[in-house]
């Protein structure tokens, strides 16, 4: 509920928590991403006395994350094995090379349209390039895995 009531602070209509996963779904008029984070962060400020930077996509770019999500096969077998990280300023490919000294040779890494995806053979808590996923070495982002991102977009 927390939630909800930061998104009435920032004015936003109809807000409501999506799958007890810090995300959170709401109506906005069509505007800028960069300008709902904005007012998210502000509000999170406002009432919690820290900042936390908020990731917006609309529904369109969701179901549009969602389809082109490069680890199919991988999903299909086990969706927690399979992640993205939604990325609030773009990454470029080269972020797969500074990623390579903490990567094993059986995960997959791939950047679709600024955010990274991540394929793990087995749990990803127990693999060092998820500790490398950090604000400091890749901006700011929040890792979702398969089942969230595809559960989300049904929503939608």
């Amino acid at each position: 509920l927390a939630q909800v009531e930061l998104a009435d602070a920032a004015g936003l209509a109809a807000p409501k928590p999506a799958l007890a996963s810090g995300n959170l779904m709401f109506e906005a008029r069509r505007q800028p991403a960069s300008a709902l984070e904005k007012r998210l962060d502000a509000a999170f400020l406002s009432r919690h006395g820290k900042p936390v930077p908020i990731m917006v996509r609309s529904a369109e770019d969701w179901l549009k994350l969602a389809a082109q999500n490069p680890f199919p096969a991988e999903s299909a077998l086990d969706g927690s094995l399979v992640a993205v990280r939604v990325q609030r300023d773009r990454l470029g490919p080269e972020v797969v090379d500074l990623l390579a000294p903490y990567r094993q040779t059986d995960e997959g890494l791939a950047v679709v349209d600024g955010d990274l995806w991540v394929s793990f053979p087995v749990q990803m808590s127990t693999r060092p390039l998820l500790s490398a996923l950090t604000p400091k070495r890749l901006g700011t982002g929040t890792l979702r895995n398969w089942n969230t991102v595809r559960r989300l977009a049904e929503l939608l």
